[in-house]
């Protein structure tokens, strides 16, 4: 069994019949929801890490992985695993096998095909070396065992601790390796210690995420809003003030001073004026492809529904109105704008592909980094303010 104080990035180990499974979200507030996709999203180990310090040259890990194939599109590739000595990349590996499930994306139905472990075998310089292996950012993996021809311990990690919460942008979608998602981007150049909460899908305000962002320690925390609401058709816009404002009030039951920032949708052409559902593009699916389309009605924004022009408008009153000195809003279009999306188009019209995905981890390394300097290290706050996409590109 793998020692669980080797693991980073999770917040429930799950102890199996073979090992151990990274969870990021507790039983309890699994417990809370009978929804797959929030399920399989929490399971999914983005930002999940084994940190460890050894002089080993020669690592096996044990894992095994259960992967997504989409019925009707191209096969996903495998997860990468990548491998970091003192946070620079030495190697990447994939873990062919393991489980399957298949997913069909028309109608919502799964299978399950059960399979075997793989063993990786990692190459290490040797010497004291901090050593961090990031799993699969999109792939459910049972971590079984490691062996290595030294001793191996926990790397105790005091930087700052940021916790963050979002949709599969946030989680990774269309980002290919595990240290490409925009908040491990943001996390390594802050210098932060990254507990990813990004679920791809189910960034939706329940109560039970909430909760969870309040009982997690934590030197600053962030909130991407938005384009899950829309995706689903959840709310309407009358509704999305208290829902915020009551997120905010059960984090700061736990944080009352920590730096907390909010952050808006970026720019998704397809529904900044035209509300949700989000579907799938059947004419692109056709053709192997996936993409995504907005189904929701045009008119229905002077109804109430949202777009992600209204979603940012709520959301930077909501900031403005609590009057909270350590409360902060990030307009997501300073991330990612239309004149980004010119020249990094999503490739599906919902989801940033890696290049864009490190674009926006630049540009939010420079808001994270201040607010983890107020409550561990010296550093400007960005707290109490309404950062304006004038601002927050100058940064």
């Amino acid at each position: 069994m793998i020692d669980p104080l080797l693991i980073h990035g999770a917040l429930e180990l799950e102890r199996t019949d073979r090992g151990l499974l990274p969870h990021r979200l507790p039983a309890w507030a699994r417990a809370q929801s009978d929804d797959p996709q929030l399920h399989h999203a929490a399971a999914q180990p983005a930002g999940v890490r084994l940190a460890i310090r050894t002089a080993a040259t020669r690592l096996e890990l044990d894992v095994l992985p259960t992967k997504r194939r989409y019925v009707g599109a191209p096969s996903r590739p495998d997860g990468w695993y990548d491998v970091l000595v003192g946070g620079e990349l030495v190697e990447r590996h994939q873990a062919p096998g393991g489980n399957v499930l298949h997913v069909d994306m028309m109608t919502g139905a799964s299978t399950f095909d059960a399979g075997e472990p793989t063993t990786l075998v990692l190459t290490l310089p040797g010497g004291d070396s901090e050593v961090e292996v990031w799993l699969p950012h999109d792939e459910q993996t049972e971590l079984l065992a490691l062996r290595a021809d030294a001793p191996v311990a926990p790397l105790e990690d005091d930087r700052p601790r940021w916790v963050h919460h979002g949709s599969s942008i946030s989680h990774g979608s269309l980002a290919t390796y595990p240290t490409e998602p925009w908040p491990v981007v943001a996390a390594r150049l802050a210098q932060v210690d990254l507990t990813n909460l990004g679920l791809g899908g189910s960034a939706l305000l329940d109560p039970f995420v909430a909760r969870t962002m309040r009982d997690t320690p934590a030197d600053v925390i962030s909130v991407k809003v938005g384009i899950n609401l829309v995706n689903q058709d959840l709310v309407r816009r009358r509704a999305l003030g208290p829902a915020v404002h009551g997120w905010l009030d059960t984090i700061r039951d736990g944080h009352p001073e920590t730096p907390l920032v909010i952050v808006s949708p970026i720019h998704c052409g397809i529904h900044e004026a035209v509300p949700g559902p989000t579907g799938v593009d059947t004419a692109a699916f056709t053709e192997g492809r996936v993409a995504f389309r907005a189904e929701g009605d045009p008119q229905g924004a002077a109804r109430g529904a949202l777009t992600l022009q209204a979603v940012r408008e709520v959301l930077a009153e909501v900031v403005e109105r609590r009057g909270d000195p350590h409360l902060s809003y990030v307009d997501g279009l300073t991330l990612y704008g239309p004149e980004d999306a010119e020249r990094l188009p999503l490739p599906d019209n919902l989801h940033p592909d890696a290049a864009t995905h490190r674009l926006i981890g630049e540009r939010f390394a420079a808001v994270v980094a201040p607010g983890a300097g107020q409550a561990g290290r010296a550093g400007r706050t960005v707290g109490g303010s309404i950062i304006s996409p004038e601002e927050s590109a100058c940064r």
